[in-house]
This record gives structure tokens, sequence and C-alpha cells, in this order.
């Protein structure tokens, strides 16, 4: 009896942005490994991948060359990049082994959904979306006339006819799926929420101790003031190991705040500096109420140095501020070892979820976060953290959380409470809700 052959599992994975900053389409190729594809990730190497990827055996990593810097109009220089863009994708494509299907991000869509549309008419390869937000409402942000220009118009029904073309469609929340099939009629589409991977966790506080006297080599503001006590064989600012290996918290220890941001006009950094402001205020009034606050604000973008030059003005005695780029390994640990996390993230669309607050959920993190249509999917209030939705109603959670810090015994019971609701959600990581929701369909175009 003649045995049937195995069935090709070859996937490619298009992001037209940077790999190393698309957390869920790096899930998404490490899950097609796991499951055994053989996967071409497509997209621009800015920042390092995870090493999952690169340094898997069955993973090729197909790098898009950079858009050259112009000196066009702004017009002209949208132009130039769709062109130039089209043409890189298009050489990717046709340099890998054709696969089963495509599993394409949007946004951005224009060029992405139209060169791969053709190409998988073309090869007749399956065509699918993972819808993270709209390419048009992203784009208007920053356009004269908002989402009624010509030109967004025209992305808006180019975005929704190809969009249109797909086999089918992922998206990330309940909200969207609703949009896409009422208002866009688009369809079928799954929901798949953000997970958080296994790499996102709690630490104990010997782990802690360990990243903060790694972050003490480059941040003075980790390093401890402390004279050397005969018992301490080293230290923190925040914590320190005694002689008999014991470690502990300084009794008087500075309170970390955490957020990690895009620096991009969709996450307003301006409302952190306000309730900062508000609380330093508060902080040096009353000092021995509230403690030092250490923040550390992570990430790449665009408005990064404008507010790092503004950061670098405010002269204040109770709120320090750091901005690293952190390894990928150490991310995680940074989360795990804050004590509240911000989120600044509002969608354009409104139907769009932050990830960062997965991972910080994922790490144990409670949150504040910024409220928008949808949020409520992922964060309710008084549950596994707050919402707000100005600088005042920031720095009111900040005044609350932190006062009379870390004893406070009604903000040890909405702890405890908040983190019986974020064990809840570490229960569903990413790998398990990958392959209840999405690998099922995805093997059927095998």
């Amino acid at each position: 009896m003649t045995e049937v052959p195995p069935k090709k599992r070859h996937a490619c994975v298009i992001v037209l942005g940077d790999i190393g900053r698309s957390p869920r389409m790096q899930y998404h190729a490490q899950s097609l490994l796991e499951d055994n594809y053989h996967v071409d990730v497509i997209g621009y190497l800015e920042t390092r991948p995870l090493e999952t990827l690169t340094q898997h055996p069955c993973c090729k990593i197909q790098e898009l060359t950079p858009v050259p810097v112009t000196n066009l109009t702004p017009k002209l220089r949208l132009l130039f990049k769709a062109f130039w863009q089209t043409l890189s994708l298009l050489i990717a494509l046709i340099s890998i082994r054709r696969p089963s299907f495509l599993l394409v991000q949007n946004p951005p869509g224009i060029p992405t959904l139209i060169v791969c549309y053709l190409y998988c008419t073309l090869t007749r390869t399956k065509f699918v979306i993972d819808w993270h937000n709209y390419t048009y409402t992203v784009l208007a942000l920053g356009m004269s006339g908002g989402e009624n220009s010509f030109l967004i118009r025209l992305v808006r029904r180019l975005e929704r006819y190809f969009g249109s073309k797909a086999h089918t469609h992922f998206c990330v929340t309940r909200a969207m799926k609703d949009d896409l099939q009422e208002n866009w009629k688009i369809g079928p589409v799954t929901v798949l929420y953000d997970r958080a991977p296994t790499q996102f966790h709690p630490i104990d506080l010997v782990q802690k101790h360990e990243l903060f006297l790694k972050l003490a080599n480059d941040y003075p503001q980790f390093q401890s003031k402390d004279s050397s006590q005969s018992d301490v064989l080293e230290a923190t600012s925040i914590t320190q190991k005694l002689t008999n290996g014991t470690v502990q918290y300084k009794p008087q220890r500075p309170a970390i705040l955490v957020s990690s941001t895009s620096w991009t006009p969709d996450e307003d950094f301006g409302i952190l500096l306000k309730a900062l402001q508000a609380y330093e205020e508060t902080a040096v009034a009353e000092p021995l109420v509230y403690p030092q606050l250490l923040c550390i604000i992570t990430g790449k973008g665009p408005q990064k140095e404008h507010y790092a030059e503004e950061i670098a003005r405010l002269k204040w005695q109770m709120v320090s501020v750091i901005t690293p780029w952190l390894e990928i390994e150490d991310y995680p640990s940074v989360l795990a070892s804050a004590d509240l996390g911000v989120c600044l993230h509002w969608s354009t669309s409104g139907l769009d979820l932050p990830m960062k607050v997965v991972d910080m959920f994922g790490s144990g993190l409670p949150v504040c976060a910024y409220d928008f249509k949808c949020l409520n999917e992922l964060v309710k209030h008084g549950e596994n953290g707050f919402v707000f939705g100005d600088h005042i109603q920031l720095a009111e959670q900040l005044r609350i959380w932190f006062e009379h810090f870390p004893k406070n015994p009604s903000i040890l019971e909405t702890r405890t409470g908040f983190q019986r609701s974020l064990q809840q959600f570490q229960e569903l990581r990413w790998r398990e809700s990958w392959s209840h929701t999405v690998a099922p369909i995805l093997e059927a175009f095998l």
C-alpha cells in the first residue's frame, strides 16, 4: 500500500514594519514553528527579533530594504514609500518557497494588502489577515483634513476592498470583529485576544535584586546611597543582600512605576508627565506619606527625543525618570519588578487593545490604563487595575496607590484582589490560546 506523502507545511508571516517591535506576529511565527511549519518572516530588522526565530533552523527572516530618506514633499514622500515597499515586498515574496498561506499584519495595509492579494491570486496561496487596527485611522492622525481628506478616503476604500479578499481573518477584540462584519462586510472573522507568552511571569525577590544590580551599572537611580553596613553583602537603592544570603527590600525604598510607550501620537505622554508633576508636588509636601517614585519608561519612537529633553529640564526631588531601551530578556523582569504599570495607549479606531497591558498582566503587574471604547474587554476598573481619562484622574490614582507605601492596609487588600484576577488571566497563555483558536483554521489550508 502506497503511503500518502505528508502535506507540506510552509507558511509566511508578513510585517511591513520592524519585526522586533511586532510581538504578536513574532508569536504567530513562533507558534507555527512549534507546530512543525517551515516559516518565512518578511519585514524590517531595526530591532533584534526573538531568538527562537533567529536561531530556528526552519525559520528564515527575509529582511526588507529600508525606504531611502528623500527631500520630497509629504505627499510625494508617501507615494515614493508605497512604490518602494511594493517593489521590495514583491522581491521578497518571489524569493521564498511558495507557502500554503500568507499571514499578514494590518496595519499597515497599503501597499501590503494589495501586494499580498495579487501574490496569493497568482500563486493560489491562501490569504490570511490579522487585524490589529485600521490603516486609514492611523494615517489620519498626521494628515490635514483627517479622515475626510481625499487620500485617507482612498486608503480606506483600498483597505476595505483588498481586506475583503482574504480567505479568513483574525482580529484583536470582539468590538473589531463586529465592526469588520457589520460595517465592512468582511468575514469570516475570529477573535484572537493577545495573551502573554510564558516569559512574562511573576519573579521572586532574589531575581528582582539581580535585575536591580544589573540596572545599577547604567543608571545611578538604582545604586545604593547608604554607607556600607557590616551585615550587608551588596545593595541597590531598593533591595539588599545580607551576608547570610537573605535578600530583602530596604525599609524606605522608592516605588517603581513602569510604562512602555511607542512614543507616537496615539500615546499622549504628556498625560503621564502632568500626573507625575502633581505627584511630585504632593510628595514634596508630605514626604513621610509618599515615597520617592522611580519611573522606568521603555520603548522607541519618533517623539522620544522631544520628551527626553523635556524630562531633562525638570528639577524634581521625589520623582526620577529613566528611559532605557531594554533587551528582550530584561523587559519581562522589569515589569515583574515594578509596583504599578501605566498604559497611555488610546486606539485610533477605538477597536484595538494594548499588548503592553497584556504583558503587564502576565507579569502580575496591576495597571492604570487610559480609557477608550473597548478597553473593558481587557482592563476592568477596580478588578484588575484602574482606568483614567486625563492626567487629573491618573494623578489621583498614583496618590492613592502609593500613599503610606508599601504598608497601606487598604492598598494591600486591593492589590491582593487584583492578584487573584491576574492569576486567572495568567492561566491562559498565548500558546494555548493560539493552538485552540488559530491552528485548526490554518490547518484547513494545507
